[in-house]
């Protein structure tokens, strides 16, 4: 394993899927899953998840959605089950990503730390392709973007603006908010910080560059996470090949900005 600067764990992009590690985690790692709902993706979301997240351990997967109606029928496997939870409708995606933060914060207030260790964060417009399974839990747990994970600092996108919560003038690694996850308790003081610094911004009528993950980066700059996924754990396709890249987990689906973004 390889250790960065501030000792935390980065799970190595050239480790084999465990075989046995889970085994160890059976009988004291329940898993929430709380997906961002999005039409267009859930089902594949749901079905490769149920073939490759957390083979062996106790998951309930949490949807958002302002249309409970529309989630599909997916057969899930024995310890899995779903919740649905209606959210309120925002005109702009802008809003709908930054206001998610919020409802995490509440729903883990209100169910999850009753009856779950480990919570998973994470966007639906992807699909499981390899097991992503208990060596990525950790006490507060981060994503490598797959787009910056070889690039120089200047050019990442962390927000520039100092009249921002989120400004950041310098930064160790490009996280991304489509994965982020670690223990109930360092889940719910990310989203809420992050809630309190996107509100400060509305009332100072300003926006991050990239809206919650600006202020996500923020967060793991200022409170490092003790485990950092490598870009396998969600993996950008059009990256094209990286020698480096051996077991990719999750893949981000084909984007139709042109139905989900009106």
């Amino acid at each position: 394993d390889r250790i960065c600067c501030w000792q935390q764990h980065l799970v190595p992009n050239l480790m084999s899927p465990p075989l046995t590690y889970g085994e160890l985690c059976k009988k004291h790692s329940d898993v929430v899953c709380v997906c961002r709902y999005l039409d267009a993706y859930l089902k594949d979301f749901l079905t490769s998840a149920e073939s490759h997240f957390m083979p062996g351990l106790r998951v309930v997967y949490y949807v958002f959605t302002d249309s409970p109606e529309r989630v599909p029928k997916i057969q899930l496997g024995p310890q899995r089950s779903i919740v649905i939870m209606k959210v309120e409708k925002h005109k702009r995606w802008q809003d709908i990503s930054m206001m998610r933060m919020k409802t995490i914060s509440n729903i883990i207030e209100s169910h999850i730390r009753h009856q779950a260790r480990y919570v998973f964060c994470m966007d639906v417009d992807q699909i499981f392709v390899g097991r992503f399974g208990s060596e990525a839990l950790g006490d507060s747990v981060a994503l490598m973007h797959s787009f910056f994970y070889h690039s120089p600092k200047f050019m990442y996108t962390y927000d520039r603006n100092p009249n921002s919560v989120a400004f950041m003038e310098k930064g160790d690694l490009y996280y991304h908010a489509a994965v982020f996850g670690g223990k109930w308790e360092n889940v719910q003081h990310l989203a809420e910080s992050c809630y309190l610094g996107i509100m400060t911004d509305k009332r100072n009528q300003v926006e991050a560059l990239w809206h919650d993950e600006s202020h996500l980066n923020k967060y793991f700059w200022i409170h490092k996470p003790s485990k950092v996924l490598s870009p396998e754990y969600c993996w950008a396709t059009e990256v094209g090949y990286r020698r480096d890249l051996h077991f990719p987990r999750l893949v981000w689906a084909e984007k139709q900005y042109g139905i989900l973004r009106t």
